[in-house]
């Protein structure tokens, strides 16, 4: 069985057509509010300048979202579509890298032929024209850029690669299976998981960010998908095959991680899984971390599949959903 299938990841149940949801529900002391592009799948984001940088993974196309609020589209259309076990793939994420702009672009559709730029980390420049940088992954689900260095979450290969503006690439770390309780395992099938059996699934890293020099990595979690077996670890950024840190745990299949003006982690939770009905509609929310003590403060709740958070600016905060949301949270305590 191919990993990428196994893991069932990013590329996989992660982007099953999400459905309407309850309507979120935001902290006190945040104001919110939501753009939708109705037959959209939004997926990775970043800021470019003034400009929100946005990839479907419904239509395959990049977007820029000005001041007056219109996404407009640039580049080319990548290839996009459900693969072989009938999961969108398409581009994961798009940021901007001095005269280009990178992609993070998906397993190639099932319907489609081959092409150059399936399973791989492309560069468009600013006519429009793309190039490979580098096509030895599996499944580029995130990346960010650092000093002209590519870092990139391979999901697929539970890796995290660093990939120089040359295309060259090494492999910083790859996380190991993450173990999962035994008693947990049992109330979801006391006849497959018997009394005192080990089980273990991948880790499939999807989010990461760059604080202080360190690497901060999401653990999404491979089937099934347990509540709480979530988590956040760290590594230098220098350094080959560092051990990772654990930050945070307990978290219900984090996706993306960010930090804000103030230096405290913010974890997207793309929410809670059940056998039958898949990831709950509204089960996703969006975690502020404490800096110092760690404690969690839930600051926008009832997400249904959302994939990305941007920190915007000390105020302002994005989160993408696979629904066609984006949506705009305003802490108004700042000013």
């Amino acid at each position: 069985m191919r990993p990428f299938r196994a893991l069932i990841i990013a590329a996989g149940l992660l982007f099953l057509a999400a459905g309407a949801g309850a309507e979120p529900k935001v902290a006190p002391g945040y104001k919110l509010e939501t753009f939708n592009m109705p037959g959209a799948a939004f997926a990775g984001l970043s800021r470019d300048g003034e400009d929100l940088l946005v990839s479907d993974l419904a239509s395959g196309r990049l977007y820029s979202r000005g001041g007056d609020g219109k996404l407009v589209p640039f580049g080319p259309i990548f290839q996009h579509g459900p693969d072989v076990i009938g999961d969108p793939t398409g581009p994961y994420r798009v940021v901007r890298a001095g005269d280009a702009y990178v992609v993070a672009q998906g397993w190639k559709p099932a319907d489609a032929d081959e092409d150059q730029f399936d399973h791989a980390l492309v560069a468009v420049d600013l006519d429009g024209q793309a190039r490979v940088i580098n096509s030895d992954f599996w499944n580029p689900f995130d990346l960010i850029v650092s000093d002209g260095t590519y870092y990139v979450i391979d999901s697929a290969r539970n890796s995290v690669e660093r990939v120089e503006a040359d295309g060259r690439k090494s492999t910083l770390t790859t996380f190991g299976r993450l173990a999962q309780a035994a008693t947990t395992l049992r109330s979801l099938s006391p006849t497959e998981f018997a009394k005192g059996d080990s089980y273990e699934v991948d880790a499939v890293p999807t989010g990461i960010a760059l604080r202080d020099g360190r690497l901060y990595v999401t653990l999404f979690g491979g089937f099934p998908f347990l509540a709480g077996a979530g988590k956040v670890v760290s590594l230098p950024e220098a350094g080959n095959a560092p051990r990772p840190q654990l930050e945070v745990e307990g978290l219900n299949a984090p996706v993306s991680v960010a930090f804000d003006s103030d230096g405290e982690m913010l974890v997207l939770e793309h929410g809670t899984y059940d056998q039958k009905e898949g990831f709950g509609k509204g089960s996703g929310r969006l975690l502020k971390l404490g800096k110092t003590t760690g404690d969690r403060k839930i600051i926008l709740d009832g997400l249904t599949r959302p994939v990305s958070v941007l920190v915007w600016d000390e105020r302002r905060i994005v989160v993408s959903e696979l629904g066609g949301n984006l949506h705009f949270l305003t802490d108004e305590a700042q000013r």
